[in-house]
C-alpha cells in the first residue's frame, strides 16, 4: 500500500515525527542560466518554511540575537564571500567553503561598516560573526537569494535585481565594488593569501524581508521541537515559541520536525519507533523536481509487498523511501 498523501487524514493525537529533505532548483545551472528572466525565488526548502516572501534575513537575526526589533522592519544580511574567477565568468563561493573565521569576518568588518552605514543609512542591527544584519533602508526592494541557492554558481545570474525600482541593484553594485577594492588591499587578505587560504574578495547582500511576513506552514504549526543545524531553525522554533536542538534525541521523537544533513542516517531511528510503536507515523517532506511533496508513512507502509504469498514482505530501503 502505498502512503498517504498529507491532508487525507488529519489527527493531532497521533505521534508523528516530520522529517524534511533540502530542495535544489529543478532546472540545473547551464539550463537555467541560458533562460531569459530572473532566477527561481528562493530554494524550495526555503520557500516551504517562510512563505512566497522568503524573510531569510529576520529568521537569522532572530535565531542568532536576543535583541528585540520591529517584526515590521525590513532586514538585509550581509555576508563576506569569495568570488573565484573561472575562464569567462566569477562563481560564488560561501564561507563555509573558505573557512572564515570570526575574527577575521570582525577584521573585515571593521574595515567595511562606514562605507556600509552610510549607504544603507542606518547603523548595524547586529553582528553575528559571519552574518552582518543592518536595516534594508534604500534596498529594501532587492530580489536577491541566498548563499546557500547561489554558491557555486555564476554569479551574474543571481547578483540582486531591481523590482519596483530601477537603479537600486547599480547602487548595490557600486557599494559591493567599494568594498571588494578596499578588501582587496586588507592585511587580512593579505595573510590569508600568505596562508595559501582564498581572498574575502566581495560582499555578499540576500534574504531582504520582514518578521511579519513569514507564513509558517502546516507541519510547523503542530510540533513541539526544531531538529537540525541550519541557521535558520533556531529563528524559526524562537519564532514559532519552541524548543531547538542540532542533534536528533531519539527518546524525544513526537511532534519532532527535523530538518537534518543526513536523513538517511536517522532512518533505522525512525522505522524502529513505529515497530516498536513509540511513533504512530513518520511524515516525509520532499522537493522532486522542485516540487514539494508530503508523505505520510504507518508500519504498513515500510514493507514490500510480493505477489508470492509464500515470501515473507521486505522492508523497503532508504532509497526506495527517498525515490
Amino acid at each position: 500500500m502505498p502512503p498517504k498523501i498529507r491532508g487525507m487524514s488529519a489527527n493531532s493525537t497521533l505521534k508523528r515525527f516530520t522529517l524534511m529533505l533540502s530542495g535544489e532548483d529543478f532546472l540545473d545551472n547551464d539550463v537555467q542560466e541560458s533562460l531569459d528572466g530572473a532566477p527561481a525565488n528562493g530554494l524550495p526548502h526555503e520557500r516551504f518554511l517562510l512563505g512566497a516572501k522568503l524573510p531569510i534575513a529576520p529568521v537569522l537575526l532572530l535565531g542568532q540575537s536576543d535583541q528585540a526589533f520591529d517584526p515590521s522592519l525590513s532586514i538585509a544580511c550581509l555576508q563576506p564571500v569569495h568570488f573565484h574567477a573561472t575562464r569567462d565568468h566569477l562563481v560564488l563561493l560561501g564561507q563555509s567553503q573558505v573557512n572564515l573565521t570570526a575574527s577575521e569576518s570582525a577584521q573585515l568588518l571593521q574595515a567595511a561598516l562606514p562605507f556600509i552605514e552610510e549607504d544603507f543609512e542606518s547603523p548595524l542591527l547586529f553582528n553575528g560573526g559571519n552574518d552582518w544584519f543592518i536595516q534594508a533602508g534604500p534596498f529594501t526592494s532587492l530580489a536577491t537569494h541566498s548563499v546557500d541557492q547561489a554558491h557555486g554558481r555564476n554569479i551574474d545570474w543571481w547578483m540582486p535585481r531591481d523590482t519596483d525600482q530601477e537603479g537600486i541593484a547599480k547602487r548595490w553594485r557600486k557599494l559591493q565594488n567599494e568594498i571588494q577594492m578596499l578588501w582587496h588591499v586588507d592585511p587580512t587578505n593579505e595573510e590569508r593569501t600568505a596562508r595559501g587560504l582564498p581572498s574575502i574578495n566581495s560582499l555578499w547582500i540576500s534574504g531582504i524581508g520582514k518578521l511579519q511576513d513569514v507564513q509558517t506552514p502546516k507541519p510547523l504549526q503542530e510540533v513541539k521541537m526544531l531538529c537540525g543545524s541550519h541557521p535558520l531553525l533556531p529563528g524559526l522554533a524562537k519564532y514559532l515559541g519552541i524548543t531547538h536542538q542540532e542533534q536528533l534525541d531519539p527518546s524525544q521523537l513526537i511532534n519532532t520536525f527535523a530538518w537534518l544533513d543526513q536523513a538517511e542516517s536517522i532512518w533505522s531511528i525512525l522505522t524502529q519507533a513505529l515497530i516498536d510503536k513509540q511513533l504512530d507515523e513518520i511524515e516525509l517532506i520532499d522537493f522532486p523536481k522542485g516540487k514539494l511533496r508530503q508523505r505520510i508513512f504507518k508500519i504498513g507502509d515500510l514493507y514490500k509487498r510480493s505477489w508470492k504469498i509464500w515470501n515473507k514482505p521486505t522492508m523497503r530501503s532508504w532509497q526506495e523511501i527517498a525515490e
